[in-house]
C-alpha cells in the first residue's frame, strides 16, 4: 500500500541524510552514469569547472557542503517513508551553470533545475507536487517569478529531466524561448 500523497520538505541540514541516501542508492538506478551529479551541475560556472572530470565524491561533498552554507536549494519528496523524489530549485543567482546568459532580473527569478523520480514512483504527480512547492517556495523568498527549462522533444525519461513541457504550461508557465535543440526556456508569475 502507497501513502496517498507525497510528503515534501525542502532541502536543508535537517533533511540532507536523506538526500544523500536517495541519490546514494535510488535517485539514478536505471540511470547510472548521471550518479555522480549529486545535483550539482547547476551550481558550478562550466567555464571554471571541468564537469566531465568531476567525480562522485566531489560532487557529494560540495552538495554537503552548499548545503551546509545555505547555498543549495530543492524539495524532496516522500512516500512509504523515504525519500523517492527531488526538484532541485533554487534562486538563480546560486545556480552559476547560468552566469554566462545573464538577465536584468536575475535576482528576483527562482530557477527548477531537475527533477530525479525514482523510477517505481514515476508517473504518480510526484514532479508536480515538487514544482507546486518550489513555486510556494519562491514566492514566501519573495521572488517574482519561476524560471524553468524543458526539452520538447525528450525521447527518454532521462531527456526528461528538466521536467515536462506539458506540466509547465498546464501549471501556468509561459514559453519564453526555444533554441535550435528543442530547449524551451519558461516563466511563471508568482
Amino acid at each position: 500500500m502507497h501513502d496517498s500523497q507525497p510528503v515534501i520538505r525542502p532541502l536543508d541540514a535537517s533533511t540532507l541524510p536523506d538526500f544523500l541516501h536517495f541519490f546514494d542508492h535510488d535517485a539514478f538506478a536505471d540511470n547510472p552514469r548521471w550518479a555522480f551529479c549529486y545535483c550539482q551541475f547547476l551550481y558550478v560556472d562550466h567555464n571554471q569547472v571541468n564537469w566531465k572530470a568531476r567525480t562522485l565524491d566531489e560532487n557529494r561533498t560540495a552538495a554537503c557542503d552548499r548545503v551546509g552554507a545555505q547555498r543549495m536549494r530543492g524539495h524532496l519528496a516522500w512516500l512509504d517513508g523515504k525519500v523517492v523524489a527531488w526538484c532541485n530549485a533554487a534562486p538563480r543567482p546560486m545556480m552559476h551553470s547560468f552566469d554566462d546568459e545573464p538577465v536584468a532580473d536575475a535576482d528576483r527569478i527562482g530557477m527548477i533545475g531537475c527533477f530525479v523520480v525514482a523510477k517505481p514512483y514515476r508517473r504518480r504527480g510526484l514532479a508536480r507536487a515538487l514544482l507546486r512547492a518550489a513555486c510556494d517556495a519562491f514566492a514566501a523568498q519573495g521572488l517574482v517569478c519561476a524560471q524553468a527549462l524543458a526539452q520538447r522533444n525528450a525521447g527518454s525519461e532521462a531527456e526528461n529531466h528538466f521536467g515536462p513541457l506539458a506540466m509547465y504550461l498546464s501549471e501556468g508557465f509561459v514559453v519564453q524561448s526555444e533554441d535550435d535543440d528543442g530547449v524551451v526556456v519558461l516563466r511563471k508569475s508568482l
